[in-house]
């Protein structure tokens, strides 16, 4: 299997604090991989690692492959970044704000570029609606779809269903399972058990370190519990006797 990410050591230190500590990550392409782990263990600063915006302290690899220290620029032209907040602007239209990412990426045929992706995920018909004026599900469509404008290769997703209603998380899950299907690698980070278990592979960081990394079922197993939930309680409860 073609590997999209593929590191080793990889750290990052603030104000004199280990934040990463020497995570080694692999994951193939088209491979839905769930990151987890309590807040402030340090799964947004592996991600901004990975996609060129932060520089590791210590540590190599390939992102799409790209050396993640010397070609951090050729890497983000490739990936699709959608953050825990809504970052595009509220008080520009669907289409204005797709139209801004367009011009971002200069990308040729920018007009019939931004058409196709309103009418990929269903937002042709609220294209002139300010973007400030959207549901939480409605905004979470509409920054996917800015991710998606340029045809990343690597989408990385920061708790990108956090305050969403039901029907709109499963919409979303069903939508990057089909973004996987046509060979786009995926690497989100979730606190939902349900979406966790519709990841093929996760990674379960504490204490920025990566205390376990399988499918679902493998990790269940390796820390002997009973469920997911059951298996992340285990895992930090041994971390903190390790850190003790």
């Amino acid at each position: 299997m073609t590997q999209a990410i593929e590191v080793t050591g990889l750290t990052k230190r603030f104000d004199g604090r280990t934040v990463v500590d020497g995570i080694d990550l692999t994951v193939g392409q088209g491979r839905i991989c769930g990151f987890l782990g309590p807040n402030g263990s340090g799964k947004t600063t592996t991600i901004r690692m990975l996609c060129g915006l932060l520089k590791p302290d210590a540590g190599e690899g390939r992102c799409l492959g790209h050396d993640i220290r010397r070609e951090a620029a050729l890497i983000k032209r490739q990936v699709g970044y959608m953050t825990q907040r809504f970052g595009l602007y509220d008080d520009l239209s669907i289409r204005e704000n797709l139209d801004f990412v367009a011009r971002l990426f200069e990308l040729p045929g920018r007009r019939a570029a931004v058409d196709a992706a309103l009418d990929r995920l269903g937002l042709a018909s609220r294209q002139k609606q300010l973007a400030g004026s959207l549901s939480g599900g409605w905004k979470q469509r509409l920054a996917l779809t800015a991710c998606l404008l340029h045809g990343p290769r690597l989408l990385l997703l920061d708790e990108p269903t956090a305050g969403v209603d039901p029907k709109a998380r499963r919409e979303f899950w069903d939508e990057i399972h089909r973004l996987a299907a046509d060979g786009i690698t995926v690497l989100v980070s979730t606190h939902y058990m349900d979406e966790a278990e519709r990841c093929h592979e996760l990674c379960y960081i504490a204490y920025g370190q990566l205390l376990a990394k399988g499918t679902a079922a493998e990790v269940v197993a390796e820390a002997g519990a009973t469920d997911l939930e059951d298996a992340f309680v285990r895992l930090v409860d041994r971390a903190k006797d390790n850190f003790a």
